[in-house]
């Protein structure tokens, strides 16, 4: 029986109980990372020999048979430090320096038995929806052609080819939301101050989260829980919601004049209807997205970039992460950015969500960029890019609340199709149970073929 591609849940139950020990699962993961990430292209670098011998100590330390993710392989985005690795960002301008110290996820993934097996691909400074740059390109394990996604598109590459169980990304647009509906999976931005962030400078101006990618909402809460520092539930015993919860589906695009494919469109309906035949009340109606929204986004995206590439030589990033810094500047001193914006979409919002407990939507727009160096392009072809295939992230990132995407359906071709559900502050738990029962209802392939 091989460990890679079983759910992290099977391979730490195993493990506390003694019926495999953490060298033989890191091995074989390690080994099918071998054999497939050449043609994935999901990991900047592996850690092999440290990640067995991490491997070798957690069999014989204390405690090992209550541990949560007990010899668990977990890969990590680019761009949070992993202690005695280079944080390089995606880019060639970032310092070639090992890091002092675990970031607080990282550490709390270790704390709890997970494995860091490697260091995932992001665009430069994990700035577009493609991950691609002076590193190479990701592509989608399901759909070669086609990107990974991004900024977390290695760690959602990782996961989809079954190369480790769970993948740290971080969601600051959609970073997490968008390679994990491109690539199949369960990718989970939890609300604001939930799970620790501290991705540099300002963090994006509060726009940016940790959290977890998976291919079951099981292991999805299994990673959450232990990255909120909250006791991991028994997953024999997944969190569901207390029905009837009230539920909104809409397909309309957040931003004005972005048109929504029929693909995503009738998943967004499909899965709202399937909580309707599990009991839950269901009805369309759409947010009353401001008609600023799209600007207030641009402005907080940019901003962000432009502070993460302070004290970085310009010559060592490319033309398209320049312009955007550049727009950042400007941004900056206008009054769409900073937290006055953020509580006025917030106080528009809030009458739709009491309501409704959770919202149903596209995760996308359309079908996932072409798989190609989408860093040698211009600024406004990336921005266009990236503006009509996944419109309907932002918002939830400026209003700091918790969304998740997971799979419902395939697109023409085979490749997974994708839901996206949000709720309210403190609504993180919501979500899993809703992710659960749409699980549960329709469940998915949790990997893509081998080659």
């Amino acid at each position: 029986m091989s460990w890679a591609g079983r759910t992290a849940v099977d391979i730490a139950a195993a493990v506390r109980e003694g019926r495999v020990t953490p060298r033989e699962v890191v091995a074989e993961h390690l080994e099918r990372i071998e054999r497939l990430d050449g043609g994935i292209h999901a990991y900047r670098t592996v850690l092999t020999a440290r990640a067995l011998e991490e491997a070798d100590a957690l069999a014989s330390r204390p405690g090992l048979d209550r541990l949560p993710l007990a010899g668990v392989p977990v890969a990590v985005k680019d761009n949070v430090p992993v202690r005695g690795e280079a944080l390089r960002n995606g880019s060639a301008a970032t310092p070639d320096t090992p890091a002092d110290e675990d970031h607080p996820a990282v550490r709390r993934l270790r704390e709890a038995g997970a494995v860091v097996v490697g260091l995932t691909h992001v665009p430069e400074l994990c700035v577009f929806g493609t991950t691609d740059g002076p590193y190479g390109v990701t592509r989608n394990p399901w759909d070669p052609g086609h990107t990974s996604g991004g900024s977390s598109g290695g760690s959602a590459a990782a996961v989809a080819s079954g190369t480790v169980p769970l993948a740290l990304g971080a969601d600051g647009m959609g970073s997490l939301r968008i390679p994990a509906a491109c690539c199949g999976l369960i990718g989970f931005k939890p609300g604001w101050g939930v799970v620790p962030a501290e991705l540099g400078g300002s963090n994006w101006f509060g726009l940016a989260e940790n959290g977890p990618l998976a291919t079951t909402a099981a292991d999805a809460a299994l990673m959450f829980s232990v990255l909120a520092g909250r006791t991991p539930v028994d997953p024999a015993a997944a969190p569901a919601p207390a029905a009837p919860a009230r539920i909104a589906v809409s397909t309309r695009s957040p931003l004005v004049g972005v048109p929504v494919t029929k693909p995503y469109a009738a998943a967004a309906r499909g899965a709202a209807g399937l909580l309707a035949g599990a009991g839950h009340r269901v009805e369309s109606d759409d947010p009353p997205y401001p008609v600023w929204l799209g600007a207030a986004a641009l402005a907080h995206w940019t901003a962000g970039t432009a502070e993460d590439a302070e004290g970085l030589d310009p010559q060592l990033l490319t033309p398209r992460t320049r312009r955007h810094a550049a727009v950042g500047r400007f941004a900056a001193r206008t009054p769409l950015l900073g937290n006055g914006t953020r509580e006025r979409l917030r106080e528009r919002l809030a009458p739709f969500f009491a309501r409704y407990d959770a919202l149903v939507l596209p995760a996308l727009a359309r079908r996932a960029p072409a798989a190609e160096p989408w860093h040698t392009r211009s600024w406004l072809r990336n921005l266009a890019s990236n503006t009509f295939f996944s419109p309907f992230t932002p918002v939830w990132n400026l209003a700091g609340w918790p969304a998740l995407a997971l799979p419902f359906g395939t697109l023409p071709g085979g490749a997974p199709c994708s839901v996206q559900l949000v709720a309210p502050p403190g609504g993180e738990d919501l979500l899993l149970g809703l992710a659960t029962a749409i699980e549960s209802g329709r469940p998915w392939e949790r990997t893509a073929p081998q080659p």
